[in-house]
């Protein structure tokens, strides 16, 4: 029997929402060992001057609970 940790997490990019998603994951990797699953559940992009400055994405983020 497993039992996995759920958290949310916030990662930008100035690229896109697929490097904001890679960003967080890569981050929290850092940190949390066994990730497991990233499920995408909110984009969105901060707008300074008329112009997309920031790409973000909310991650649910599953990893092992040891």
């Amino acid at each position: 029997m497993s039992v996995y940790n759920v958290i949310e997490l916030i990662g930008t990019s100035d690229q896109s929402w697929e490097q904001a998603t890679a960003n967080a994951i890569n981050e929290a990797s850092k940190t949390l060992r066994d990730l497991r699953v990233a499920q995408v559940i909110e984009q969105d992009v901060v707008i300074e001057n008329g112009a997309v400055s920031a790409f973000r994405t909310k991650v649910r983020l599953s990893f092992k609970h040891e």
